[in-house]
């Protein structure tokens, strides 16, 4: 998305308007999905003499909830000088990234300012910054995904080789790219496929943030009302989120189905009354609580994943993200670490404005999975 350029103060929804030649492309591709995976063929075809020995090393996937701090968590990682990820200039042809990346480094030099993203947090990017474009694969093959009535875990069991072949080579293409040893991935929705993943890349790294109940809904709801009314001013915004694979807000969204279909049905009822605070407590409890059931009962994957409390990066970001690039397997990175120093403190931006009512609604939806993270208390 891009903000169109004016010599008026810019309006709160600007950021959501999308250039056209972006929503020409990405609808020419993704209304198509037979055709980006032929043209990704072609694509390896044409270069796997260059990727295919690459090694596919320890990748790393970032995946929390949305708003619990998975972006800068991938923003810091991503300054590693050994890892590979993807980034805004990567979209829309996603499936084919030698190609592109070729096609835009000829392109005209245009100059690259950094501007606040969309979700107006204080976060600036530009084309290479890094940025959350997995998900757009996974629908690809599993067109299921994001229909909420379907059951979106995937176990160890799980067996999908055209999709894993498809995803390995795609990543060694990312390393090909960007010169990179390691593979990242900021991929919120990959908490209900994290035993499948570890199934695949036995040495994969987790990195799952999590945030105070509280704090965590107040964002998830003002990004929620943000992103509807800029949805609403921007129609082709609409679009163009659901080609990449975002669901959490906005006109669309959609609860995650962690395998119950009750409590999908509850949630979406709960925000359809109003009851926003409640609903989303609700879906905070389900997929946390699915996490934490599955790290106990897979010790594989509780050994692999690193939970980050958001509140802990933002009081001692040194020493939390000192122990995340180890976590990783990463070279130590004591500029990435004084990064997070200058970088981190707790949000500005906004603070929760509960009644009684939704304060008591999100406790007592959370409480039992808050205590599991070391929360005493909804807060």
């Amino acid at each position: 998305m891009t903000m169109e350029t004016s010599s008026a103060a810019p309006a709160p929804t600007d950021k959501f308007a999308v250039s056209p030649w972006m929503d020409v492309v990405g609808r020419l591709l993704y209304e198509r999905p037979r055709l980006m995976q032929s043209l990704a063929k072609i694509e390896t075809r044409l270069f796997e003499d260059r990727f295919d020995d690459i090694p596919v090393t320890s990748p790393v996937w970032v995946s929390g909830l949305a708003r619990s701090g998975s972006t800068v968590l991938l923003e810091l990682l991503a300054e590693h000088p050994q890892v590979a990820t993807q980034r805004y200039r990567d979209f829309p042809p996603l499936f084919t990234p030698i190609l592109w990346n070729k096609l835009v480094d000829y392109m005209p030099f245009k100059e690259d300012r950094p501007s606040e993203r969309a979700h107006k947090d204080g976060i600036y990017v530009t084309s290479e910054s890094p940025e959350a474009f997995e998900e757009p694969i996974w629908m690809n093959f599993f067109p299921h995904l994001h229909k909420r009535v379907w059951d979106e875990t995937f176990s160890d069991d799980a067996a999908h080789p055209e999709f894993e072949d498809f995803l390995r080579a795609h990543i060694r293409k990312l390393l090909f790219v960007r010169g990179g040893e390691r593979y990242l991935a900021k991929a919120n929705y990959n908490t209900t496929r994290l035993d499948y993943l570890l199934k695949l890349f036995p040495d994969a790294r987790f990195v799952v943030p999590i945030r105070g109940p509280v704090w965590h809904i107040a964002s998830l709801m003002k990004q929620h009302r943000l992103f509807v009314q800029g949805e609403v001013e921007h129609p082709e915004a609409r679009a163009h989120l659901a080609r990449a694979g975002h669901f959490e807000f906005g006109l669309d969204r959609v609860p995650i189905n962690c395998g119950n279909e009750g409590v999908v049905a509850e949630i979406a009822e709960l925000w359809a009354e109003g009851k926003e605070a409640e609903g989303w407590a609700l879906q905070w409890a389900e997929v946390y609580g699915y996490l934490a059931e599955r790290f106990e009962a897979n010790p594989a994957l509780a050994e692999a994943v690193l939970v980050v409390r958001y509140e802990d990066l933002c009081e001692t970001p040194g020493t939390v993200m000192k122990r995340v690039i180890e976590h990783c397997r990463l070279d130590s990175s004591p500029d990435i670490v004084e990064r997070a120093r200058m970088r981190l403190r707790p949000p500005e931006y906004y603070k929760p404005h509960f009644g009684p009512d939704e304060l008591h609604a999100i406790r007592d939806r959370t409480a039992n999975v808050a205590r599991c993270f070391g929360y005493r208390a909804a807060s």
